[in-house]
């Protein structure tokens, strides 16, 4: 799940279930999940060299039989990855290996079947290209992001189409977060983000910067918000005064962000 200020209306573009090509190696299936959460709906991307036979496929969505039935479609699968273990990314995940006889990869062990999981550094082979393993931790402890050289990342929650991520305490930590954030400024100029909810983004460096400024500047609103009440406010105390401005159907995942900046405020 990703969380967002933003509450949009069903997607007109990409149109669900229509495959669209995005940079010369990525095209995404939007799955058909919108909501509050899940803005449009879970991107799944594809991956494959415009001369290899099979694809890549990164984070299957929930378990929606049409939604994995039109990824099986497009073509031959060499190996399914998830950037998170959350179930509008990964619980289509089994069910969709054992259409098409792949192998899921993952950090989070229990999201792997029939293969190795992936851990920081890997470089994953398949489909004509070969995939750089980013550890993200922050949106959740088990964030990946997977990066094509010279071109794209694919960032999962970690960095949205639009909107902000939530901080998912207490598997979330904002420490962790601001450094996978530094990570992902330091990529090439030219890298575009290929997210998990939301449309592309053409400068990773740039998008991981102004989400590192949004995060210092809510920070502080919360320090602020703390001496303002006094003793040890509760996180809805918290949220009322810091995210007013945002529509109340999201104050509950931001409740979670807030203990995340709490805990940073005391330990950090």
């Amino acid at each position: 799940m990703s969380g967002s200020p933003l509450i949009g209306a069903r997607a007109e573009h990409p149109l669900y279930g229509e495959l669209r090509q995005v940079t010369p190696h990525a095209a995404v299936l939007l799955a058909d999940n919108p909501s509050p959460m899940t803005l449009d709906g879970t991107n799944t991307w594809l991956l494959k060299a415009p001369d290899a036979s099979s694809y890549v496929v990164v984070d299957p969505g929930p378990l929606d039989q049409a939604h994995l039935e039109r990824i099986a479609s497009v073509g031959p699968v060499a190996e399914i990855l998830l950037t998170h273990g959350h179930p509008d990314h990964s619980e289509g995940a089994r069910t969709f290996a054992e259409m098409v006889g792949a192998p899921v990869r993952a950090l989070d062990p229990t999201f792997t079947h029939g293969s190795e999981g992936l851990v920081d550094g890997d470089v994953v082979t398949g489909a004509g290209l070969e995939l750089r393993v980013l550890a993200t931790p922050g949106h959740t402890g088990d964030s990946l992001c997977f990066v094509i050289d010279g071109e794209a990342v694919l960032t999962g929650d970690t960095v949205l189409g639009r909107g902000s991520t939530v901080v998912a305490h207490p598997d979330g930590k904002l420490g962790e977060y601001f450094e996978s954030l530094r990570l992902l400024a330091e990529l090439p100029p030219g890298t575009a983000v290929l997210p998990g909810h939301g449309p592309e983004l053409p400068e990773a460096g740039d998008v991981a910067r102004a989400y590192l400024a949004h995060r210092t500047q809510r920070l502080e609103q919360v320090r602020r918000a703390v001496t303002r009440l006094g003793g040890s406010p509760t996180p809805r105390q918290v949220v009322e005064i810091v995210y007013a401005d945002v529509d109340r159907v999201l104050w509950p995942a931001a409740e979670w962000s807030v203990r995340a900046q709490l805990e940073y405020l005391r330990t950090d």
